[in-house]
């Protein structure tokens, strides 16, 4: 067996693996891109004087109200990736939210060169990295498991 057969072999095999666990595979990415709004709505709910602080301290009008707003858009993101209903209403969503929340907290050019812009460059990269799973999951849709397969039938 040559080397260019063995990654042939392999590489199909892959492939073969992605085809037959497709449905399975969708379903762990809309959990997991999901769980990372199911952590921000707790941590926002859990430390609700916190996170109002924190929008405050990026000037956001009115704090109070956009926090109440983005826990509510995380729930609801959440929920609905999780259960596959709306998945692509969700998935936008997502990527108009992720979007929005990059462009108003984690503006790492505007940090002095450190450990403070690094960290903001890490969550700005985080954040992009989210925006592409969200664009994926718009264009597979639900997949098998999903309420929204369930109300096509």
């Amino acid at each position: 067996m040559t080397m260019q057969s063995g990654s042939y072999s392999l590489i199909s095999r892959l492939d073969e693996v992605a085809t037959n666990s497709a449905n399975v595979l969708i379903l762990i990415g809309r959990i997991l891109l999901a769980w990372v709004f199911v952590g921000s709505a707790y941590g926002a709910i859990t430390n609700l004087s916190g996170s109002v602080g924190y929008f405050r301290s990026l000037n956001v009008p009115a704090p109070e109200l956009f926090t109440a707003t983005a826990v509510a858009l995380e729930v609801i993101m959440s929920a609905g990736l999780i259960l596959g209903i709306g998945t692509r209403y969700c998935a936008i969503l997502v990527f108009l939210f992720v979007l929005i929340a990059t462009a108003i907290a984690h503006r790492y050019w505007e940090y002095p060169a450190g450990p403070q812009q690094a960290g903001q460059y890490n969550n700005f990269l985080k954040n992009i990295s989210i925006m592409g799973g969200a664009l994926l999951i718009f264009v597979t849709g639900g997949g098998w498991f999903s309420v929204d397969r369930k109300l096509a039938r």
